[in-house]
């Protein structure tokens, strides 16, 4: 049997599953997939049309009386036609012939109404008029009322004598019969002519940087979860303890990708199945090119696979030599700094925005020795608050090195501190009291005492204290210091930075 795999044609044994239909494919098991059985397509003409003009495009909806019926009558005649005169009250296009009958009865008119107006009140000199402002006035042909621009309104204050209307065309309305399954079911048989989509692509809208980069953040494993679905949008909110700012609000249709810049939820990432306001509160920064079905049927808890058009430009955690390769990928120029060595392992990187690294086609990327690079064993499991925040002061929480800054050493002290965040240090609960502070314990001091968020390392065994010089009620550990403390202290004082990062089986 033959099915299609994101465009591309595919032959399959009788018998086959989605598992070996997305075999190769991008896909992220578990993940959802849209199978498209078929395509009935309807169009209808609306009651509104497109006004095409040398200075853009506007949308009158149409009255349904009898003017409204004589304006679409001659639309062929009105084609091309340029404004004759514009005013503050109106901008008129003409003249045409119509059947108007006259009227010299003066009427009201609200701004962006649309109406006829005759020339000299002879129908065979028959303008179209547009209300610029709420004003009253006699034109000669009652109220003669055709309809009302309702989009595209700001072209009317571009609109000068000579322009011309270029075409008038109805706005289509296309309503779909797709017949779509939505499932993560590897066993779902394959029938012929299958349409498969195993991933949602995104066109990444360059004007909102920070919040390109969030969404790149959130869906650097290849996967993001639902986690809530409404008629309107599908949302993920896995990676809202983050700082936002405005960037380019802009009108939800259908396809948008936004990301909650103010307000509650910051961070909070929308896909849009609905046409919505624009709002301030929300940033854009995507648009939907593949896989929409999969972001239509998503119910609370599915994971979609997430593809963006452009990879994230980050080199850290590479060698200078595999950051220079990496980054000539997107023609940005590498500079070296620190360590500068091929082997220097690059530990920060300005500018660390995507969007920001491409269009200055240039980043620093600042080197350290592999031996100032040392690894720290999370407990996600008995801590996930306290290795959160961890993660968060450190950058952890979105890049492969993290740094601590010093705040306090001393020879001969049996502990070293590193800065925190006290605001955030203030949500931290107080953990299980430890019994035995073992020396590479790393903990953080909890809200129960005033230094809250203050990070430490404990270097001697004790039943007392913690890594923080805090007792056991005011600590909570959360991981082990896995490198050489011996090496992590020489040379250390405060204000010194330290490079971190997780610690795998496999180092």
């Amino acid at each position: 049997m033959k099915v299609r795999v994101n465009g591309i044609e595919k032959e399959l044994k009788s018998g086959a599953t989605l598992k070996d239909a997305v075999h190769g494919e991008e896909y992220v098991p578990g993940s959802l997939v849209s199978i498209l059985l078929s395509t009935d397509k309807v169009t209808e003409e609306t009651s509104d049309l497109e006004l095409v003009t040398t200075k853009g495009s506007m949308t009158i909806r149409l009255d349904e009386g009898e003017d409204a019926r004589i304006w679409k009558s001659v639309v062929k005649d009105i084609e091309g036609i340029g404004a004759r005169w514009v005013t503050r009250n109106i901008a008129a296009f003409g003249s045409f012939r119509t059947k108007v009958k006259v009227s010299r009865e003066a009427r009201m008119y609200r701004r962006y109404d649309c109406f006829f107006s005759l020339g000299g009140f002879d129908s065979d000199t028959t303008y179209m008029m547009i209300a610029m402002d709420d004003h009253k006035g006699a034109y000669g042909a009652g109220s003669g009322r055709i309809g009302r621009i309702t989009a595209g309104r700001h072209i009317l204050k571009l609109l000068r004598e000579g322009d011309n209307i270029l075409s008038i065309k109805p706005v289509v309305s296309e309503t779909s019969s797709d017949n779509v399954i939505v499932t993560s079911d590897p066993a779902h048989p394959m029938n012929d002519g299958m349409n498969i989509e195993t991933f949602v692509k995104i066109a990444m809208d360059k004007r909102s940087p920070l919040g390109c980069e969030h969404l790149l953040i959130a869906a650097r494993d290849g996967v993001m979860k639902i986690s809530d679905s409404t008629g309107s949008y599908a949302a993920c909110s896995d990676n809202t303890d983050v700082s936002m700012m405005p960037e380019t609000p802009d009108v939800r249709s259908s396809g948008s990708v936004t990301v909650r810049s103010s307000g509650v939820g910051i961070g909070r990432i929308f896909f849009y199945k609905e046409r919505r306001q624009l709002s301030t509160s929300h940033d854009h920064i995507g648009r939907i090119t593949h896989g929409k079905w999969m972001i239509t049927s998503a119910a609370k808890g599915n994971m979609i696979t997430v593809r963006t058009d452009q990879e994230r430009v980050l080199s850290v955690g590479m060698t200078q030599s595999e950051g220079k390769k990496f980054l000539e990928k997107f023609n940005v120029k590498q500079i070296r700094t620190g360590d500068t060595s091929d082997d220097a392992v690059i530990v920060e990187q300005e500018p660390e925005w995507t969007m920001h690294a491409i269009a200055a086609g240039e980043v620093e990327t600042f080197g350290a020795p592999r031996n100032r690079i040392f690894d720290v064993s999370m407990n996600r499991k008995e801590e996930p608050a306290t290795v959160h925040y961890f993660e968060k002061v450190t950058g952890l929480s979105h890049k492969p090195i993290g740094t601590m800054k010093v705040h306090f050493t001393f020879k001969g002290l049996p502990m070293i501190t590193f800065d925190g965040d006290e605001e955030r240090g203030k949500s931290l609960y107080p953990g299980e009291a430890f019994k035995k502070c073992k020396k590479g314990d790393i903990g953080v001091t909890n809200q129960s005492r005033p230094h809250c968020g203050l990070m430490g390392i404990r270097l001697e065994d004790s039943k007392e204290f913690g890594p923080t010089g805090e007792e056991p009620y005011g600590t909570n550990i959360f991981g082990t210091f896995k490198g050489d403390l011996n090496e992590l202290m020489n040379g250390l004082k405060e204000g010194s930075i330290v490079y971190v990062r997780e610690w795998k089986n496999e180092r």
